[in-house]
Formats: C-alpha cells, structure tokens, sequence
C-alpha cells in the first residue's frame, strides 16, 4: 500500500489535526520520499515510518509538537539536519538500520537540544572505534544511545514508564483509602480526649447538680412529713377537744336532770 493511502485509512474519518499517534510502518514510498503528510498533522506526537523504502527527509512536514519519531529500517543516509528544522522538540529518534556510516552525519542531530533517546543499532556507523564514547561526547544532550546509557543501564521503554506511572497512581489512591497522615489522626485523637474532657466535666456538673437537687428534695419530704405530722397533732387535739364538750355538755345534762329528779322528790 502506498503511503498516502495508508495515511487515509489511518484517519479513520477523524481530521489531521485529531490524531496525536500515526503508524505508517511496511507501506511503499514513491521515490523514497514522504507523501501524503501534510502540516495539519499539528498535533502529531508519535510517527513512525518503519520499512517504507525511506532515503530522505526532506518532505518531512513541520511537526512542531511530535516527541517521538521511529524510522527503522529504511535507506536514510543523510540530510538529518531538517529534522531540528521540522521536529525541534524531539526527544526520541530511532534511525537503526538505516545506510549511516559516519560522525558528521550524525553531528547534525547536536540542535536537537530535547532529544534524550537515540537508536543507531544495525547501522554502519556502529562499527566505528569508540563508536558508544564518541557519540555521548559529540551528542551531550542524549541519555541514551541504542538503549543504554554511558553506565549501561538498559532505557525503560515506553510501556514499563506507563506502567510506573499507573504503579504511582495505585499507590497514591492506597494511600488515600489507608487514610488520613499520621499528624492528622493525631491531631483527631486529641480532639476526641478535649471532648472526652469536655464531657467528664459536664457529667461531674451534672452529678452535682443532681445531688444538690437530691438534697432539695430530700429537705423538701421532710418538711412535708413534719408538716402532715403536725396537722395530724392538730387534727388529734381537735378531736379530744370536741370529746371533752361532749363530755362536759352529758355531764351538765345529767346534773340537770338529777336536780329535776330532786325538786319532784321535795314536793312529794
């Protein structure tokens, strides 16, 4: 498949500025050149061009925002400088397999000042004495060269960085369900014995209110019990009273009648 075809079907009915990542990989270019990329693939952050029978660049559109760029297995020589031209915030390059084969070809790629990643593997240039220490020293801006650094340490590749990302965000949201910091809960605890206090000082308000309202009532009882034992004495009183007028009131009677009864008997 042509590439500009395989650029149209990669659309996918969406507009050139939507797509962020285009694949371009095993498609044929008409005379070694790039067809069918235009600028209004502005969006653009990822294109690779792997095995499209590529030997120059300088078709190549400005990509102003493209970060990574794969061109493995082509017949690129030379002509790298239109890439600080056209892609100047590049931070990954891989040119392996390509017809590189000296220094000066790959000087070109010095104002590349983002590029951190840079694939030479399978190119002739790699056969060169020194070949790793010359490229770091003539390349000060790269970390990496063909996936290692100068301590060879392998690069992580695109998925393990996902993958790290994705670790940190399982940790922060573990944290998050573990719970508050330690100095928080702290704080918390604190709060909860000020309130304890708080309470134990309410109740002990409370106990002795509550007994000085006992005693209130206790008084208040035996004042009554007083009371209704006094109206009772009063009520006795009363009543020995009225039994002593009854008494008196007989004994007048019968002194009545006895004098009565005398009378009658004088006059007999």
């Amino acid at each position: 498949m042509e590439m500009k075809k395989k650029i149209n079907l990669e659309l996918r009915n969406r507009s050139p500025e939507e797509v962020t990542e285009l694949v371009l990989d095993n498609c044929l270019c008409v005379n070694g050149e790039i067809e069918g990329l235009n600028d209004t693939f502005k969006e653009l952050e990822f294109l690779s061009m792997a095995n499209v029978e590529l030997s120059s660049l300088a078709r190549l559109p400005s990509l102003n925002k493209l970060r990574k760029l794969e061109l493995s297995d082509n017949i690129i020589s030379g002509g790298l400088e239109v890439l600080a031209e056209k892609c100047p915030n590049l931070t990954y390059l891989n040119l392996s397999g390509n017809k590189i084969k000296d220094l000066s070809t790959v000087e070109a790629l010095q104002n590349l000042k983002n590029l951190k990643s840079l694939d030479l593997f399978n190119c002739e240039i790699t056969n060169l004495e020194d070949y790793r220490e010359s490229i770091f020293e003539l390349l000060q801006q790269i970390t990496y060269l063909d996936g290692f650094d100068q301590e060879d340490n392998e690069a992580p590749d695109s998925e393990e960085e996902d993958d790290e990302d994705g670790d940190e965000d399982d940790e922060e949201e573990e944290e998050n369900e573990a719970g508050p910091p330690e100095g928080y809960e702290e704080e918390e605890e604190e709060e909860e014995e000020e309130d304890e206090d708080d309470d134990e000082d309410e109740d002990e308000a409370g106990s002795e209110l509550g007994e000085g309202e006992e005693e209130v009532g206790l008084s208040y009882l035996m004042k009554e019990e007083i009371q209704d034992e006094e109206d009772d004495d009063d009520y006795v009183e009363e009543g020995e009273e009225e039994e002593e007028e009854e008494e008196g009131g007989l004994r007048g009677e019968k002194r009545k009648r006895d004098a009565e009864d005398d009378g009658e008997e004088e006059d007999d």
